[in-house]
């Protein structure tokens, strides 16, 4: 059990990196589109951005597209 309580606090540096570099992929994979195709949303809050991206489905590239499905959307 104490040994379990010092590998904790070691995991969630790894963890949070792990998520940080997951969403800076996507992020990456969808940065053109959002400039191409929702430009006019781009300051707004996150939702109102992946509305735009959903509306816009079949004009992205296959990257962003690929990475919306692959986070259920």
């Amino acid at each position: 059990m104490i040994r379990f309580l010092f590998v904790i606090p070691q995991l969630v540096p790894l963890l949070v990196m792990a998520f940080a570099a997951q969403a800076q992929q996507g992020h990456d994979a969808c940065a053109r589109d959002v400039s191409r195709f929702c430009r006019a949303h781009m300051h707004e809050n996150d939702q109102v951005v992946l509305a735009c991206l959903k509306q816009n489905r079949a004009r992205l590239s296959k990257a962003c597209d690929k990475v919306l499905t692959d986070h259920g959307q």
